[in-house]
């Protein structure tokens, strides 16, 4: 197995990176401007970690240069100030780096949130591949649920990788899992499973999910920590996950950001810091593949000029084309109750009434009347 030399930009906690190391690939510079992301870093990575992306003059000599690049702007409950806001737009800096180097990284490899592909009629997705085009890179993007390695965590996010020389849809395309299910609606209870839910919604958006839990989020827009909350409906015991259980949802050791804790970062930074990660599972399952590339699965037909970004596609200039693949390239699902490793923090009274004050106010969502009536009792409605 040959083994890439891996630069990542916007590397967060190390989500892409720890998950390509751990499929053989080894990370020589990182570059992360969040100082409790880098006290994380520092602490589990040997290579050197940079602070600012903007800063940064060159790249050294590297086979895939990996970016995480920011959500916010992109991110259905973000903004929505597109791939032109400042916060977003900073994946320009991959673009500008590249380009000033004569040999260029055979691999480029973008994550982000799959409502890129929506807002702006797809602006986020066009720029990017035309800019990858523009520099010879063939490339293929895929939207895919964390759930399909094992993870019990609803994390859609879309994988766009590139490159010089080799078809990326043989890494990318090469696992399919199409019939693997995942039933998320309200109205019918199963009482062997447990139910994963934001409990700081319930007018508009719930996440509701079934034996896993919705999008871990980095907080809300005051700061304070936001985890899921998990229903069960055998015991009515509803509760939120520890920090310890959130890094294992991300595919992380348990107390994987204890270092920026013990850098004097407030508890609730640790909260933010994994709600921004890049799911590990995944990573490796990326880096697996860059190693034994695979025949591509999925029909392959031409997509039309201002036709809507597919779930999945890929292209060369002059050349692009929606792939007929699923969310899941495994299909490896496990409980929630079962993955848990700690008690959960009871949902407060508080925050019971106000989920439920919310709830009743709804005109769009649909839910369980066994649910409502434990969020009802904690309550104390």
């Amino acid at each position: 197995m040959t083994s890439l030399r891996v630069v990542g930009l916007f590397a967060g906690i190390g989500g892409i990176e720890k998950g390509l190391e751990a499929s053989g690939h080894a990370s020589t510079l990182l570059c992360e401007i969040d100082p409790a992301a880098r006290a994380v870093l520092d602490r589990h990575f040997e290579s050197e970690v940079e602070n600012d992306v903007r800063a940064l003059r060159s790249l050294p000599e590297a086979d895939l240069l990996a970016a995480g690049f920011p959500c916010q702007d992109l991110s259905q409950a973000g903004g929505k100030a597109g791939i032109r806001g400042s916060q977003s737009s900073l994946v320009s800096e991959v673009f500008r780096l590249v380009r000033k180097r004569a040999t260029r990284p055979e691999y480029l490899l973008f994550e982000n949130v799959s409502y890129m592909l929506r807002l702006d009629k797809g602006q986020a997705m066009d720029f990017l591949v035309s800019r990858l085009e523009s520099f010879g890179y063939r490339w293929a993007y895929r939207v895919v649920d964390a759930r399909a390695f094992g993870v019990p965590q609803r994390r859609q996010r879309v994988v766009l990788l590139a490159s010089l020389n080799e078809d990326p849809g043989r890494v990318l395309f090469a696992d399919d899992a199409p019939t693997a299910t995942f039933d998320d609606t309200t109205t019918n209870v199963d009482r062997d499973a447990v139910y994963g839910f934001y409990w700081t919604e319930g007018l508009r958006g719930l996440g509701w999910t079934r034996n896993a839990v919705p999008t871990i989020k980095g907080g809300s827009a005051l700061g304070i920590p936001s985890p899921p909350a998990v229903w069960d409906p055998t015991t009515g015991e509803i509760g939120t996950p520890e920090i310890e259980d959130a890094e294992r949802l991300q595919g992380f050791a348990a107390d994987w950001t204890a270092a920026a804790e013990q850098a004097s970062f407030k508890r609730g930074a640790r909260w933010r810091l994994v709600g921004n990660a890049v799911c590990v599972d995944m990573a490796e399952w990326i880096g697996s593949r860059l190693s034994a590339p695979g025949d591509p699965a999925g029909d392959v037909r031409p997509l039309r000029d201002g036709a809507r970004w597919p779930s999945a596609a890929q292209g060369r200039r002059g050349e692009r084309s929606a792939v007929q693949v699923s969310m899941y390239p495994r299909a490896d699902p496990i409980d929630l109750k079962k993955f848990l490793s700690m008690p959960l923090k009871p949902l407060s009274t508080r925050a019971a009434a106000g989920f439920y004050s919310r709830a009743g106010r709804s005109t769009t969502l649909n839910f369980p009347s066994e649910f409502l009536d434990d969020i009802a009792f904690i309550a104390g409605a």
